[in-house]
């Protein structure tokens, strides 16, 4: 079958390789859609550790791609929890299930946490083969594609349900790109009613206007705190860091009112620095989330009832064999691009 491997820094390599079989507790999926995510951008630019994963036991070459839908083809014979035939979308995270974090059911917070995709063979390939746990059932009229929205959807689902944020409550954004896109639908569906948007992408900031922003600012502007504060009063009740960088990390804080919070969702490439001066005076927290625990079948939910409609954050359709350039190449070059989602078969 085809497959998408990452063997170092920039060296993505479409290959013919052995298909999975299945072992005990595990199904095997014909993989029909899968997105590019920011985590896999950052493994291609910059490479992975060379060290196996201490639960997958794999090392580089791996194979890109954690969110993704599929049909399950085959099962193990000790599976009775899914059937050949189901759609299906994938939870991807790895965990031990010993540890402090996962006896208390944070199995995002594992101390050995890991992804189908970025430490073990993913869905950027014909199929793939996951463990039970992590199959989730589609219904009908849920499409393939957005199937493979539910794990980035999930991500930005759960960090508004932690977050304090109550309908009513005006909320800014900082980073427009998916993650970003996806917080702006779970805000808006959660009952926020200012929804403010910054990003130094023009196309990015239409896509949020087209989404439901309220207000859109440049992220190249001087003058996006006091902006901010005129629009609301004195600031959000809750600031969204979806961009990972500096820069948003101090208009965040900046941008929060008397006992406001910054929640932060984005993987931050560099250690930030926080005025903790403005959150004492505030009363102001920064608190934060890793990826998500026992939210897909509401987010799955959602999207099948309307309440999410994630399709607007698709912004291009490409085959496996195109993923580099017009994928990966894309992404990092052309700000006007959110999701892009890739299919293994034509």
């Amino acid at each position: 079958m085809k497959a998408a491997r990452l063997y170092g820094s920039q060296d993505l390599r479409i290959e013919k390789v052995q298909e999975p079989t299945v072992s005990s507790g595990q199904v095997k999926v014909k993989v029909e859609w899968g997105g590019i995510c920011g985590s896999d951008l950052h493994a291609y630019s910059h490479g992975q550790s060379p060290e196996p994963h201490p639960i997958s036991k794999q090392s580089p070459p791996i194979t890109l791609g954690h969110e993704f839908s599929g049909t399950i083809v085959e099962v193990s014979d000790d599976v009775k929890s899914h059937k050949v035939g189901e759609r299906v979308a994938i939870e991807p995270l790895i965990y031990c299930g010993e540890c402090y974090a996962c006896k208390r059911g944070y199995y995002n917070q594992c101390s050995m946490v890991g992804f189908v995709g970025l430490n073990q063979d993913g869905g950027f390939a014909e199929y793939v083969v996951v463990d039970q746990n992590m199959v989730h059932e589609l219904p009908e009229n849920v499409s393939f594609e957005e199937g493979a929205l539910v794990e980035p959807t999930a991500v930005s689902f759960y960090a508004v349900r932690e977050s304090d944020l109550k309908p009513g409550d005006s909320v800014a954004i900082f980073g427009a790109g998916p993650i970003g896109l996806l917080t702006l639908l779970s805000v808006k569906a959660a009952g926020a009613t200012k929804i403010i948007v910054v990003d130094i992408s023009e196309e990015r900031l239409e896509k949020a206007k087209e989404l439901g922003a309220t207000t859109v600012i440049s992220g190249l502007r001087e003058d996006i705190v006091q902006q901010i504060l005129e629009l609301t009063n004195g600031g959000v009740s809750i600031a969204y860091e979806c961009a990972g960088v500096q820069p948003t990390m101090t208009n965040a804080v900046a941008s929060v009112k008397q006992g406001g919070q910054v929640m932060a969702i984005a993987v931050f490439g560099n250690p930030v620095a926080i005025d903790m001066g403005q959150l004492l005076y505030k009363g102001a927290n920064v608190t934060s989330r890793l990826a998500y625990r026992h939210v897909f079948p509401e987010v799955i939910d959602m999207i099948s009832t309307g309440r999410l409609d994630v399709k607007g954050v698709i912004t291009k359709k490409i085959n496996l064999e195109d993923i580099v350039e017009n994928g990966f190449e894309a992404l990092i070059n052309d700000k006007k691009q959110a999701k892009i989602l890739v299919r293994p078969t034509k």
